[in-house]
């Protein structure tokens, strides 16, 4: 294991350098995943006082008040802690700086805010965000510089100020994951997993034009958006109890309409209740059909589990007549702000590209000018948990989930939670200041815990705790029962008056 010594020094001469703002050109730069010391840049300058140990020691929140807030005097500014619920709505105005203002200053209300949402992170348990991550005493210094990745990422911009070299790594990594050549490939870094599905699904009506959409209703709400976007015919698949895409139902539709072509979303994972469809049934179901492999397109939105998936079970590979694959990047391996990976066959992207003048590159992407920062953040999480880490991680998600689940069952809480998720479904919490305090996320009288890699024991237990409690006082006058939630999670996970006597063992 490498020494945390080193690792500070090489964050700290990084740091260093970036500050440094040498005039010198961009220059390509070779990247790996190998070791976290196998990036290096030389240096021609002289470090500021600055440790190893005070940077390492940096968080999100000292760098805000330490460097971004130079003003504010923390002890006179001290914000009064408002407890751990749920955040008020800032009524906030833009500020004229030549008028005096009586209110606080540009730096306190940042602040401030920075100390709500510090406080707010133990409770965040109800959607798909990594919020945990430590790349921010690293990567800081690159938000002084604008960063647009522009065009095909395997062609250079006529401008330095891009991090190419940083996103096609990232796509390397990923293509190697789900089993594609690095010479049959394009992908890029997306916006999110929205523009993934976006973009894959406009690949498959490009190729396909004529083609229907196959989606179950329990996909993410972005399919069916695209679907509108791009005026396609869609068929929507009924799903059983856990969510996962109903087979038969997937059958007689496809042969109802044998005389089109298919193009069929597979969702490795569910939005609520983390199902996933089985691709290579799918694609059973569609040679018995018929449909030759030059009829359909299939597309994979793994946004949550792509990354979770390959280290459990091999479904997701390029080796399987797949056409896209996209994640959302911070999902399960956290990065500050949104964004994805998509990955498709190279010999699909012509049907999308332009040729841009302007930007002297070819263009195929949904967004046009994307986020340099994001590949960048990517990269670095990646190099710095590797596989063996993102395994580990994996793991404790999956025990965690049993943990909840477990101690729902015992407490006698309706509960579900399907193979290889980390989404606990469970009864919808009876009051609303309860459900925005845990900032759960509900669909009729479900909720869902999504156990992600900062959610620890400890959370769970206090979230135990807190809702076991309120029970007793939602449904202490006999009057009020919790909900039957066997038609949305099957009779044998209900725990309700009704059918916890046919299925919940004393």
């Amino acid at each position: 294991m490498q020494d945390i010594s080193t690792k500070c020094t090489q964050q700290y001469k990084y740091f260093c350098f970036i500050l440094s703002k040498q005039k010198t050109y961009y220059k390509n730069i070779n990247l790996n995943f190998t070791r976290m010391d196998s990036f290096s840049l030389e240096m021609d300058f002289e470090p500021s006082p600055m440790t190893p140990r005070s940077l390492a020691a940096m968080t999100p929140r000292s760098l805000a008040r330490r460097r971004l807030f130079p003003n504010v005097d923390n002890k006179k500014q001290k914000v009064e802690q408002s407890g751990a619920g749920p955040r008020k709505n800032l009524q906030l105005e833009v500020m004229e700086p030549a008028l005096n203002n009586d209110g606080p200053s540009l730096d306190t209300i940042l602040v401030n805010y920075l100390d709500t949402l510090t406080q707010r992170v133990n409770y965040h348990l109800g959607y798909p965000v990594n919020i945990y991550y430590d790349h921010y005493a690293s990567l800081a210094p690159l938000l002084q510089f604008h960063l647009n990745n522009c065009g095909d990422p395997f062609l250079q911009n006529t401008v330095d100020f891009h991090s190419k070299d940083f996103e096609v790594a990232v796509l390397d990594w990923f293509a190697k994951l789900w089993e594609i050549e690095k010479d049959q490939y394009w992908g890029y870094v997306t916006n999110g997993g929205t523009e993934g599905n976006l973009h894959g699904i406009l690949l498959g009506r490009e190729l396909l034009p004529d083609g229907i959409l196959y989606a179950s209703k329990d996909s993410h709400y972005s399919v069916f958006k695209a679907a509108r976007m791009y005026r396609m015919d869609s068929e929507t698949i009924n799903t059983s109890v856990n969510g996962e895409m109903d087979y038969s139902d997937l059958r007689a539709k496809l042969i109802q309409n044998k005389d089109k072509p298919a193009i069929i979303n597979v969702t490795i994972g569910t939005t609520f209740k983390g199902a996933i469809d089985d691709v290579d049934t799918i694609l059973e179901i569609l040679k018995e059909c018929g449909y030759s492999q030059d009829r359909f397109y299939i597309h994979c939105d793994a946004a949550l589990c792509g990354l979770m998936t390959p280290f459990i079970n091999n479904m997701i590979s390029f080796k399987k007549p797949i056409g896209s694959v996209t994640i959302s990047g911070h999902k399960f391996l956290g990065c500050p702000m949104p964004c994805g990976v998509q990955i498709t066959r190279k010999s699909y992207i012509n049907n999308l590209s332009t040729n841009v003048e302007y930007i002297a590159s070819v263009d195929a992407t949904i967004s046009g000018s994307r986020n340099g920062l994001t590949p960048i953040f990517l990269w670095y999480s990646l190099s710095a948990k590797g596989q063996i880490g993102l395994q580990k991680d994996v793991k404790r998600c999956l025990d965690n989930a049993k943990y909840l689940k477990d101690r729902l069952q015992k407490a006698g809480i309706s509960v579900m939670l399907n193979e290889l998720s980390i989404i606990v479904v469970l009864e919808r919490p009876r009051d609303h200041e309860f459900v925005r305090r845990w900032q759960l996320s509900c669909v009729k009288d479900m909720a869902h815990v999504i156990v992600m890699p900062g959610i620890t024991r400890e959370m769970l237990d206090n979230f135990m705790s807190e809702l076991v409690q309120q029970r007793k006082v939602w449904y202490q006058n006999g009057k009020t029962y919790p909900p039957c939630v066997g038609e949305d999670i099957g009779a044998q996970n209900c725990a309700c008056s009704y059918h916890k006597i046919d299925y919940i063992t004393p």
